[in-house]
């Protein structure tokens, strides 16, 4: 392979991962903060594992 051919391709590799990264940084930075979803998902399991600890909390069949 002639080395100007391995060159242009380098560069057009490289531009191409640098458009990858730039998209995955703002797809990133659009996502909502997950501190509001992390509390509520840790309270619910917390209501959960009260609720099975509860005596009769059980439903016999």
């Amino acid at each position: 392979m002639h080395p100007d051919n391995a060159l242009g391709l380098h560069h057009a590799r490289a531009a191409d991962l640098r458009a990858r990264a730039d998209a995955h940084r703002l797809a990133a930075s659009a996502r909502p903060p997950r501190e509001l979803r992390t509390r509520l998902g840790w309270t619910l399991v917390e209501v959960g594992l009260r609720l099975a600890a509860t005596p009769g909390a059980a439903v016999a069949h």
